[in-house]
Formats: C-alpha cells, sequence, structure tokens
C-alpha cells in the first residue's frame, strides 16, 4: 500500500506563541507561514521527514462552526482535552529538556509505562498534548 501520513492539523490560540514553540523548543523547520492575526496557518515539520508536516491552524474560524461549538472547542483547548499528537525520538531525555527549557508545561516527566514504552508529555501553548516516544 502507498499511503503515508502527510499533513496533520493542531489548533492553536496564539500562532506566535506556537511558531516560538514548535520551531525553538521542538526544533521544527517552518515550512510555510501564510495569513495574519489569529486567521494564520503555521506549517512545521521535522527537518528529517520532509514529506509530513503539522500544520498550525486557527482552531474556531472554520465555516459552518456554531457560537456553541466555537465555545465548547475553546473550553476543550483550555483544558487539553481537544488535540493531541504523539512523537518520537531517540533521545526522548534531550527532547524533554528541550521541550521544558522552551517553557513547555510539563504533563509527565519520561516514564516507563506498563505496556513497555517510555514516553513524556508536554503541553503546547494552545493546551494540545504531545507525548514523545522513545524510539528504541
Amino acid at each position: 500500500m502507498d499511503i503515508s501520513i502527510h499533513w496533520i492539523f493542531l489548533p492553536h490560540t496564539d500562532p506566535e506563541a506556537s511558531l516560538v514553540f514548535y520551531r525553538d523548543a521542538l526544533g521544527f523547520e517552518v515550512r510555510k507561514d501564510v495569513g495574519n492575526g489569529t486567521k494564520r496557518w503555521i506549517t512545521v515539520g521535522s527537518p528529517d521527514q520532509p514529506g509530513t508536516s503539522i500544520v498550525l491552524h486557527p482552531a474556531t474560524i472554520e465555516p459552518g462552526i456554531t457560537a456553541d461549538e466555537r465555545r465548547v472547542i475553546t473550553e476543550m483547548m483550555a483544558k487539553g482535552t481537544y488535540a493531541r499528537i504523539v512523537l518520537a525520538s531517540k533521545d526522548i531525555d534531550n527532547a524533554f529538556a528541550r521541550a521544558r527549557a522552551g517553557g513547555a508545561p510539563v504533563i509527565q516527566e519520561p516514564t516507563v509505562q506498563p505496556y513497555g514504552i517510555r514516553d513524556c508529555a508536554v503541553s503546547d501553548p494552545a493546551g494540545n498534548q504531545i507525548r514523545i516516544q522513545e524510539l528504541l
């Protein structure tokens, strides 16, 4: 089968804070930065994976979203329950230290899970959960 992941979308509430987090704290390269203000889309990705990107987008300006849905999305983002992504690193301790030094709120320090993986978790500026698993 010839299907791969090309883009994944994560919402942002502050494009500049998200840019700084993904570029500086996680080390992703900026591939596109379009729009301005609250209508700004930023595409980032790992330099080692040029075909896979994360599109950081304003979550609540999509057409067809009602005022009630905007409120729910905003509340869920504030609680950190709206979106998440799982990344991987050969050096989870360094990745965690870099994210923490970049100001990421810590959800979980690097830990061996009962199901056998070692991972950690932080939040991005919009409250999205960023889990990082260790590649063995």
